[in-house]
């Protein structure tokens, strides 16, 4: 609690010009009071906070009796590729036929690469676009970094759902409602596999990398 001491002064002594001295006051605050307060104050936000919750990416797996061996066209097909380097390649068909492409960075020439998210958005747009039945296949290497995966996977996430929310909005809907029987058939769902990394893909990517340094040249 808050207190005050009060000294008096010596009344024989007189100030300047025969004048008394004021009486001076030594105040003492009591901080225990400010301490609880403080302490409250603290759990209060300590209860009442929110912290950030860890982010996972959903993937829909099929049911195991439903997974079937599909095949596919090449021409129906988009193989995107990540080699050791985490470096994107991309080519539709047969990659003798049509030699894969990289994907441009967005970090400067001189840092590592990183692939560029607006290039890699557009090209899965534009295919799927141009053809209604193209399937990708994914391709990765075991020296690849994890984020490389999460990269075209969280690409792929965004574009299935911008897709539908315009599909949703030109339909006079809600997305939800294209789970509904009548609009199944017309919402999308991107369709894509991983596969497992083998020695022709490194092969083919190193072809890649020489026709591109030869096209530069």
């Amino acid at each position: 609690m808050a207190g005050a001491d009060v000294s008096q002064p010596d009344k024989s002594h007189k100030g300047k010009g025969g004048r008394r001295p004021k009486r001076r006051i030594n105040i003492r605050v009591d901080m225990t009071p400010m301490v609880d307060i403080v302490m409250l104050l603290l759990i209060f936000y300590m209860v009442t906070t929110v912290f950030s919750m860890p982010q996972a990416m959903e993937i829909n797996l099929p049911p195991e009796e439903e997974q079937e061996d599909v095949e596919v066209k090449e021409s129906n097909l988009l193989t995107v590729r990540i080699d050791a380097d985490n470096r994107f390649f991309w080519h539709t068909g047969n990659p003798a036929e049509n030699i894969p492409q990289l994907i441009p960075s967005m970090q400067a020439m001189d840092t590592s690469y990183r692939v560029n998210s607006d290039s890699l958005r557009n090209i899965l747009k534009n295919l799927n676009t141009e053809n209604p039945r193209l399937s990708t296949l994914i391709l990765i290497n075991s020296d690849a970094r994890y984020n490389a995966m999460v990269d075209i996977l969280d690409e792929i996430d965004l574009l299935e759902r911008s897709w539908n929310a315009a599909l949703a909005k030109q339909l006079g809907i809600k997305v939800e409602d294209l789970s509904l029987p009548e609009y199944k058939k017309q919402k999308f769902s991107y369709r894509y596999a991983m596969g497992e990394w083998e020695d022709k893909d490194d092969r083919i990517v190193a072809e890649a990398l020489q026709a591109a340094a030869g096209g530069i040249e």
